[in-house]
């Protein structure tokens, strides 16, 4: 929901099936929950490290808004 409040388009990979794999997940975040985000190339973590780059204002300059 933030990232569309923002109007910000992302792209929802699965884990599993098409998406990618709980052990590749695993071993490209060295985390086993989801979601796991990334900005382009930069791992922010989950949803509660999303909102926390939101409440402090990084996370509009990590998405160019600014």
């Amino acid at each position: 929901m933030l990232l569309k409040q923002k109007q910000v388009e992302f792209e929802d990979l699965p884990v599993g099936g098409a998406g990618i794999s709980w052990a590749e997940l695993e071993a490209m975040t060295k985390r086993d929950t989801v979601p796991q985000i990334y900005i382009g190339d930069l791992h922010v973590g989950g949803y509660d490290d999303l909102a926390a780059l939101n409440r402090s204002g990084e996370l509009d300059k990590l998405l160019g808004l600014v």
